[in-house]
């Protein structure tokens, strides 16, 4: 690629470079995508949306429970309005609750040994 050549367009998701339909990967190779454009932003963005479902990784595991997070912040900066605010507010409720929980057991902790 020389430096005069324009960066290949992104997909919605942020995996990475867009590639020709040949090599769309795992995605495009579904029944929901046949007949859809592969340039198309809004085919991307639902070629994007398939592959987070259909992703598979374990649920009971640490690593499965923060990839749970990481989808739940990649929804919520994806999402705007009362969706968005909603998600705020949440996880300023659950950082409130986990302050008050350390916040409790400090308490516990010094006015048992003091």
């Amino acid at each position: 690629m020389s430096p005069r050549d324009p960066a290949p367009p992104r997909d919605p998701a942020g995996s990475g470079p867009s590639r020709d339909p040949g090599s769309q990967g795992p995605a495009w190779d579904s029944d929901e995508l046949i007949g859809l454009d592969p340039q198309d932003p809004e085919a991307q963005a639902f070629a994007a949306h398939l592959a987070r479902i259909r992703r598979d990784r374990p649920g009971f595991t640490v690593e499965g429970y923060l990839d749970g997070v990481t989808d739940f912040a990649d929804s919520a900066n994806r999402s705007n309005g009362g969706r968005r605010l909603l998600a705020v507010v949440l996880v300023g409720l659950l950082l409130l609750v986990a302050a008050f929980l350390i916040w409790d057991a400090l308490r516990f902790v010094v006015t048992t040994w003091l």
